[in-house]
C-alpha cells in the first residue's frame, strides 16, 4: 500500500454560497420547501438573488466544508471539484487553498459560470438552498487522479454528486481506484430530497460495497428506508454498510456497525443561528476522528463539536480553528 498522503480527501460540487437572512413569506412567495435543496437554472438563479436581500457570500459546497473542517481540526486534507475560470471561481479556489486544503481541479475555461448555492436561513436557523450547479456538473472521470485518489486514508463523496451524470462516473471512477488501493470511501446522504430521487442507487452503492462509510440525518435515514421507525431504519442501514453515522440534531448521534451500536451527545450551544453546514462540519470531525484511530464515540464527540461551533453563526465554515477549539474542550485531536 502506497503511503498516505492525505488524511481524507473529498470530491463534491464546488459552489459558491450566498447566504441570506429570511422569512416563511419569500420561501413561500418563491415556492420553496423549508429545510430543501434544490436544483434550479440560471433564470431562476437571477430572479432569486435579485429579490434577495443583503447576503453573506463564502466558498461554500458540501464536500468542500467537511474537507475545510478536517484541515481546521489539523488533518491533511484535498478536494476535487469544478469551477469556471471567472472571478467567482478564482476566489474559491483562493478559499478553499487559503484554509489549507490542497486543490488542484483544472478550472473550466469556457462553458457555464461557477456554480453558486442560494441559501435563504429563517429565524429558527434553518437553512433552504437553491443551487444552480453551473461548471460543477461538468466535473468528470477525466478530473480524477488516480495517484491523488490513491495517496488518501479516506475518500469522501457527497449524495449531490449524484445529480449529473459525469461527476457520477467520476464518483465511481473514484470510489474503485480507492479500493483498489485498499483505501475506504465514505458517502454522505446530502438531503433527504436527494435520496428520494436516488434511493435504489444509494442502496445499490452500500449493497455492493461501493461505499463502505455512510452519513446521514434522521430524515435523510428515514426517506432511505421509506420507515418513520428511526429504530427500524437504523437496524436496515447496519446490515446494508460497515460503518453508518446518524446525526439526530440535540439528540446527538448513533455509530453502528456489524459489531457495535455507539451513541455520542450532542454538544450544548447557546443560540442556533443558521444550520447551513451542519452536517457538513460532524463529518469533518468524524472523519478527523476516524483518521486517527480514534473511538467511534470520540469520533462523534468531535464531529458534534464542529457542528456546533458552524451553527453559531452565519456560514458553513468555521470560523475559528477547531483543533485549538477542541483542545479547549479536551477532545483528542
Amino acid at each position: 500500500m502506497a503511503d498516505v498522503k492525505y488524511d481524507v480527501l473529498g470530491i463534491g460540487n464546488a459552489l459558491f454560497d450566498v447566504l441570506v437572512r429570511t422569512d416563511e413569506a419569500f420561501l413561500a412567495k418563491h415556492g420553496m420547501t423549508k429545510g430543501s435543496m434544490s436544483l434550479i437554472d440560471e433564470a431562476r438563479a437571477a430572479a432569486i438573488y435579485k429579490d434577495m436581500g443583503p447576503a453573506t457570500e463564502v466558498s461554500g459546497g458540501s464536500a468542500a466544508n467537511t474537507i475545510v473542517g478536517i484541515g481546521s481540526l489539523g488533518a491533511r486534507a484535498a478536494y476535487v471539484g469544478k469551477v469556471k475560470d471567472d472571478q467567482i471561481g478564482k476566489l474559491y479556489v483562493h478559499d478553499i487553498r487559503a484554509a489549507g486544503v490542497a486543490f488542484n481541479t483544472p478550472a473550466a475555461k469556457d462553458g457555464p459560470a461557477t456554480g453558486c448555492s442560494y441559501i435563504l436561513v429563517t429565524d429558527d436557523g434553518e437553512r433552504t438552498m437553491n443551487t444552480y450547479l453551473g461548471a460543477a456538473q461538468d466535473l468528470s472521470p477525466a478530473d480524477i487522479d488516480p495517484a491523488e485518489i490513491a495517496s488518501a486514508g479516506i475518500v469522501y463523496l457527497e449524495g449531490y454528486l449524484w445529480d449529473p451524470k459525469n461527476a457520477k462516473d467520476a464518483f465511481v471512477k473514484a470510489a474503485k481506484i480507492a479500493h483498489d488501493a485498499r483505501r475506504k470511501v465514505a458517502l454522505t446522504l446530502s438531503d433527504s430530497f436527494c435520496v428520494d430521487r436516488y434511493r435504489d442507487e444509494f442502496l445499490s452503492l452500500m449493497r455492493g460495497g461501493t461505499v463502505d462509510i455512510v452519513f446521514a440525518n434522521e430524515s435523510e435515514l428515514h426517506s432511505l428506508y421509506m420507515t418513520s421507525d428511526f429504530d427500524t431504519a437504523l437496524k436496515q442501514l447496519r446490515n446494508d454498510v460497515n460503518l453508518g453515522v446518524v446525526t439526530r440534531s440535540e439528540k446527538g448521534c448513533m455509530v453502528v456497525s456489524s459489531e457495535d451500536a455507539v451513541a455520542a451527545p450532542a454538544f450544548p450551544v447557546d443560540k442556533v443561528v443558521d444550520t447551513t453546514g451542519a452536517g457538513d462540519l460532524f463529518a469533518a470531525g468524524f472523519l478527523y476522528g476516524l483518521a486517527r484511530n480514534l473511538a467511534y464515540k470520540q469520533c462523534g464527540e468531535l464531529g458534534a463539536l464542529a457542528a456546533a461551533e458552524v451553527i453559531q453563526h452565519i456560514g458553513a465554515r468555521p470560523l475559528v480553528s477547531l483543533k485549538e477549539l477542541a483542545g479547549q474542550r479536551g477532545l483528542t485531536v
